[in-house]
């Protein structure tokens, strides 16, 4: 099991410990995003309200990720007061009293309210009726803007990809929908299985150190990881070893047209990419790929119409710079237009998030590689 974070002041503390990792205090789509002040961050339609006060809810393959209830006290009790997985956790007593378990999920709900964290359960929703396996907690450090996640499964669920399959979704929500640019875990040195799921699902080690572990009695050294955005999309299953040098790669140039929408204060706007896309949660110039049959002007034209309902003529779009960026599967090339007229309010019509950011707050926002050398060419010609 990942290590849980230290427990929130004022709720199960180290005297009365939680049984997962502390959550983040998450950031609904489009708030608290750097430069907020600067910027007005404009909400998908139809998902003003959304996620406000609400936990995250996430379906993956086989699993429900809900928040926590007080009902789940039970069959937390009964699967974290297992030796074999206790051992695991750095925070928590051994034997776990019932009690812990009810003030714990108690102090969840205030973290969740409070928007300090976020914790949710992993649920088979297939048994009837539907069954606890385990927790998942992320915190967030606005100061270093990275989220701290940790996780159990009970023991009974183990071998049957449960971590894997549940961390793995929680951390692309994370990292698709909170203020973050990394995520980061510790695990004991002994627990080999849980390293391997981090490194599978795209985790990096970055290092080592010690925690205090209640239940064995003193400290005990723990493996770092980290997680970057392009980690967890480049996650791939380890090639078996061959003594055959492999063929040179040979990546297709993919054109894309993208735009820097300039209103009459001198900000730009900006799109987070929805989660389900490549490289979700990364801010980038709105735009998209240009088709056989189009100029990149044309291209840019019906992007702009598509996905945030404006009326742009090609006479207004002003070549300003280019990118080339070599990804892992293809070559990008991306021509960067200046446009200052256009018809009618962007709308977020493809689930993104919108932002105006002036352009002295532009590098605060994390962005595709291609994107990141075309900031400080906005931010000298604004």
């Amino acid at each position: 099991m990942v290590q849980p974070n230290p427990p929130e002041p004022g709720g199960p503390g180290l005297g009365k410990t939680a049984p997962s990792a502390a959550g983040p205090r998450e950031t609904a789509p489009g708030e608290g995003a750097p430069g907020e002040a600067a910027s007005g961050t404009i909400e998908p339609e139809g998902d003003r309200n959304a996620n406000r006060t609400a936990g995250p809810v996430l379906r993956t393959r086989r699993f429900l990720l809900r928040p926590l209830q007080p009902g789940d006290a039970e069959a937390i009790h009964r699967l974290v007061n297992d030796w074999s997985v206790v051992r695991m956790l750095s925070n928590l007593p051994f034997p776990y009293p019932r009690s812990l378990a009810d003030e714990w999920i108690a102090s969840t709900e205030t973290q969740r309210l409070d928007r300090r964290a976020w914790h949710v359960a992993i649920i088979d929703p297939a048994a009837s009726p539907e069954r606890l396996l385990g927790c998942i907690g992320l915190r967030v450090d606005s100061q270093t803007r990275a989220g701290d996640i940790g996780y159990w499964v009970g023991a009974k669920f183990w071998n049957n990809g449960v971590a894997g399959e549940a961390v793995s979704r929680m951390a692309h929500w994370a990292l698709a929908n909170l203020d973050i640019e990394r995520l980061t875990a510790r695990v004991a040195s002994d627990n080999i299985p849980s390293a391997a799921v981090l490194r599978r699902i795209g985790f990096r080690e970055c290092g080592s150190g010690r925690l205090p572990f209640l239940a064995r009695g003193g400290e005990h050294p723990v493996l770092l990881f980290e997680a970057r955005h392009d980690d967890l999309h480049a996650a791939v299953p380890e090639p078996a070893e061959t003594t055959v040098p492999a063929p040179p790669v040979q990546r297709r140039t993919v054109l894309v047209a993208a735009c820097a929408l300039i209103d009459s204060d001198g900000r730009v706007l900006l799109a987070r990419r929805p989660e389900g896309k490549s490289m979700a949660g990364l801010w980038e110039f709105p735009g998209g790929k240009v088709e056989p049959d189009e100029t990149p002007e044309q291209a840019l034209v019906r992007e702009l119409a598509e996905e945030l309902g404006l009326d742009v003529s090609e006479a207004c779009l002003a070549p300003f710079a280019f990118a080339s960026h070599g990804y892992a599967k293809f070559h990008l090339l991306m021509p960067l237009y200046v446009c200052r007229r256009w018809k009618g309010i962007p709308m977020a019509r493809e689930g993104q998030t919108l932002a105006w950011v002036a352009a002295d707050q532009l590098d605060r926002y994390p962005m595709p590689e291609a994107d990141k050398p075309l900031v400080p060419l906005l931010r000298d010609l604004l």
